[in-house]
């Protein structure tokens, strides 16, 4: 458990301990669940990706396109050697 004091602003600073515990850097942000009987749940907040970083996230990169019966050919190829094992 680490204690923490609060000033008179209100004001709590988190300890290297807590910071390095919940991976919290300078510039990032925490979130805190406020629960019943005066308790609370803290957390780091994980940044977002934007939405761009998403495009193309699944572009073809293979050297040519399959057909469907390769496909299920090389499934039914992996089935026989599991069967194998």
């Amino acid at each position: 458990m680490v204690r923490l004091k609060v000033t008179a602003k209100g004001q709590v600073t988190l300890r290297r301990e807590v910071l390095d515990h919940l991976g919290v850097r300078p510039g990032d942000e925490i979130e805190i669940d406020l629960l019943a009987k005066g308790n609370g749940n803290i957390h780091a907040v994980k940044p977002r990706q934007p939405i761009k970083k998403l495009f193309g996230m699944f572009a073809h990169k293979a050297v040519r396109a399959y057909s469907i019966e390769e496909i299920n050919e090389a499934i039914e190829a992996g089935y026989a050697r599991e069967a194998d094992h």
